[in-house]
């Protein structure tokens, strides 16, 4: 067995959809980047690719290359685990924390859990675990 941790940050940008886990969520301001900038998704490709030493997302996408600009992460995230599987490994197990301050995410949990379950096919028989955590002042 093996485990990868996978860890993404990106800055907020005005203008541009909020999506996380695959799934679009309602915000004034979404996240900056050269794909859709889906950071839960960009770590769990993070955390796939690492546990399978096959480098990171910026190896298998590059954000240099026009081919992944404005890309779908769920689409970058079906590839990462195809390569993973090629690799001979078995993806059975995605558990992920996201820290923000708002959103809530809550309501998007379990859709989150559901895409990123499709484009991993995982086998646990539950859905990826996805949970929010807010900064303590």
């Amino acid at each position: 067995m093996r485990a990868g941790i996978g860890y993404d940050v990106h800055p907020l940008k005005a203008g541009r959809d909020l999506i996380l886990g695959g799934v679009p969520i309602g915000h004034p301001v979404g996240l900056e980047g050269h794909s859709d900038a889906d950071v839960l998704t960009h770590a769990v490709i993070d955390a796939l690719l690492g546990a399978a030493a096959l480098g990171d997302i910026g190896k298998l996408f590059p954000s240099t290359d026009p081919r992944y600009k404005d890309a779908s992460s769920l689409a970058l995230l079906s590839t990462a685990a195809e390569a993973v599987r090629k690799a001979g490994y078995r993806i059975v197990n995605v558990d992920s924390t996201v820290i923000a301050e708002e959103p809530r995410l809550h309501p998007h949990l379990h859709q989150m859990g559901q895409r990123v379950a499709k484009k991993t096919r995982h086998e646990q028989p539950s859905p990826p675990r996805h949970r929010r955590r807010a900064h303590q002042s």
